[in-house]
């Protein structure tokens, strides 16, 4: 039976057996990946601690009809011991992986890997407020899969902005003479904030207001639910407060 190893991001487990577990996981080269990991729910288990969720590790896998089962487990970040002891983190965290989760096998590509091992890291070392870092991580997720959303243009006729509207299902910001009637008017601080997230730019997402902040991440929210055709049960339970 032909083995490989790749870098994974544990997504999700559930159990098998009595000693057993499934992990679905998000890898480096291989997109995403389902095994068996035997015995790791045994008190001595060599490798189950490193195969719970958030975490990151260098897996050994034999090659499997359904599914795979791993034969070594090597951490690589340790960051769910530093997630879960914090409420924010934690649920933040659940958003992240579920997102992952729910991506199709031709979008789950070696940057989509990355992304998520950068967000779970700058969550597990406090780096900024868990929901900006959920909310960066969203939008870059969405752009990596070709659903970036309009922000300097009108997403639907290309006139330049800055525009006031934005409608989740025209793709981003749109002008006046494109947005339906009755779209909600957005500030120009939240989108500039939106544009922050999307760049990378933390000392203007850090220095954003509640209000800002909490109108983008709404706007985030029901932008990544529209494009993944379904809810991302997560998000209910993050804080909205930064």
């Amino acid at each position: 039976m032909p083995t490989f190893r790749d870098e994974v991001v544990v997504l999700r487990t559930h159990k098998l057996g009595e000693a057993d577990r499934i992990v679905t996981m998000l890898s480096r080269r291989h997109g995403k990946l389902r095994a068996v990991a035997k015995g790791v729910r045994r008190t001595s288990s060599r490798f189950g601690s490193r195969l719970e969720p958030f975490m990151v590790a260098d897996v050994l896998l034999y090659e499997g009809r359904s599914l795979d089962i791993v034969q070594q487990a090597d951490s690589l970040g340790a960051y769910g011991a530093d997630i879960v002891t914090h409420y924010d983190r934690y649920t933040a965290a659940h958003a992240m992986v579920e997102t992952a989760d729910r991506l199709n096998e031709a979008e789950a590509t070696p940057q989509q890997y990355l992304l998520l091992v950068g967000g779970l890291r700058a969550l597990a070392h406090g780096d900024h407020a868990a929901r900006a870092i959920l909310d960066s991580y969203l939008l870059r997720a969405m752009a990596l899969s070709g659903w970036a959303p309009g922000l300097e243009e009108c997403a639907r006729c290309g006139r330049p902005g800055p525009h006031e509207g934005f409608v989740v299902q025209l793709g981003g910001s749109v002008c006046a003479s494109c947005a339906p009637a009755g779209s909600p008017r957005v500030r120009p601080e939240t989108i500039a904030l939106l544009r922050a997230l999307m760049s990378g730019e933390w000392d203007a997402v850090d220095s954003a207001s509640p209000a800002s902040a909490a109108a983008a991440s709404g706007l985030i929210a029901a932008y990544t639910q529209w494009h993944l055709e379904r809810g991302i049960r997560s998000l209910s339970h993050v804080e909205t407060v930064r």
